[in-house]
């Protein structure tokens, strides 16, 4: 009877120290991923403004990181989108530089947890 209460504890110290493994690992992806999609940002970001590209910025939230341009946040989604000018005659081209750069970073997240899970 206690070789199966051994076995029984055995096998929960080894799942918790599975499981604390996993975290980490996932932890240590999710920095690198928010660290390289910052990167990705202000290199893909267009150019005529210096404000845009240099604003992007990581910011904790919780368990969540997220990735914000501080500077102009406000012309991200008109970027991204295009939009109707001043006149109102023309609209602008779009220029997607988050989209992309999300779903790479999205793929790669998801490897790396994959990749965590299975060691």
């Amino acid at each position: 009877m206690s070789d199966i209460k051994d076995l029984s504890d055995e096998i929960a110290k080894r799942l918790k120290q599975y499981t604390k493994e996993v975290t980490e690992e996932i932890k240590i992806a999710q920095v690198d991923v928010a660290k390289d999609l910052k990167n990705t940002l202000e290199i893909k970001s267009p150019e005529r403004l210096g404000s845009y590209k240099k604003g992007w910025r990581i910011k904790k939230v919780k368990n969540a990181l997220v990735i914000h341009n501080k500077t102009d946040y406000q012309l991200t989604h008109l970027l991204e989108h295009g939009h109707v000018t001043r006149d109102g005659s023309t609209r602008t081209k779009e220029k997607p530089h988050i989209r992309p750069a999300e779903e790479v970073a999205i793929r790669d997240y998801l490897d790396r947890i994959e990749e965590a899970i299975k060691k």
